[in-house]
């Protein structure tokens, strides 16, 4: 565990508390895509099926299990509890062209051929695709959940650092993660340069004459 890794779990966290408060304090959903959701749910869910067969370490385990339980409460907030404000109609990205595409490369390129190694290596293939129902909303909507997707940017940007970090100083490199995770910084790339031009242009506007 070196200060990249903790800080992009952190910013990771960071990202999907915001998105659950913001939902609950404003009894809304309205511009988060429900298909993104429901994609990172099952991200986690086939990622950390070794919760069921290993045990790393107490942290390992706990954020696992935060992870896990956030993701499905948000699902639930979004298709259950506040569905009345759920903008179906603009969240239309169809995501059986991620998830089949995904799948069968699974079982085309992974460490070892076998159901949890084939399911964990689906989840980083889908994790690096799984905000596109959103990027996809935001684009038909305009509205943007900004900080939301500002922390989860920030989480694959630390985690590329954490990559070149343990293969420089730990001997340690995952070509399946590490490409993975290139592509979904680079899907961050056009939200980022929105967001810090928006934030450079709201300080200058409030800037005094």
């Amino acid at each position: 565990m070196n200060i990249f890794r903790l800080t992009g779990d952190l910013s990771h966290l960071a990202a999907i508390i915001i998105l659950l408060l913001k939902i609950w304090k404003t009894r809304s959903c309205a511009g988060i895509s429900g298909k993104s959701q429901l994609l990172f749910a099952l991200v986690f869910t086939t990622s950390y099926l070794d919760l069921f067969t290993a045990f790393i370490s107490f942290y390992n385990t706990s954020m696992k299990l935060i992870y896990i339980a956030c993701s499905y409460a948000t699902v639930y907030l979004i298709y259950m509890k506040f569905k009345a404000t759920y903008d179906g109609n603009h969240d239309t990205f169809r995501v059986e062209f991620l998830v089949v595409p995904v799948g069968g490369l699974s079982f085309l390129v992974n460490h070892d051929f076998s159901p949890l190694e084939i399911l964990w290596t689906f989840s980083i293939y889908l994790e690096s695709v799984a905000i596109l129902p959103q990027l996809f909303m935001i684009s038909k909507t305009g509205e943007e959940e900004t900080h939301y997707l500002f922390f989860l940017g920030l989480y694959r940007a630390l985690y590329l650092i954490n990559w070149i970090w343990c293969y420089y100083f730990e001997g340690f490199f995952d070509l399946i993660a590490v490409v993975a995770g290139v592509v979904q910084t680079i899907l961050y790339y056009d939200f980022f340069y929105l967001y810090v031009t928006k934030v450079l242009k709201e300080k200058k506007l409030s800037l005094p004459a």
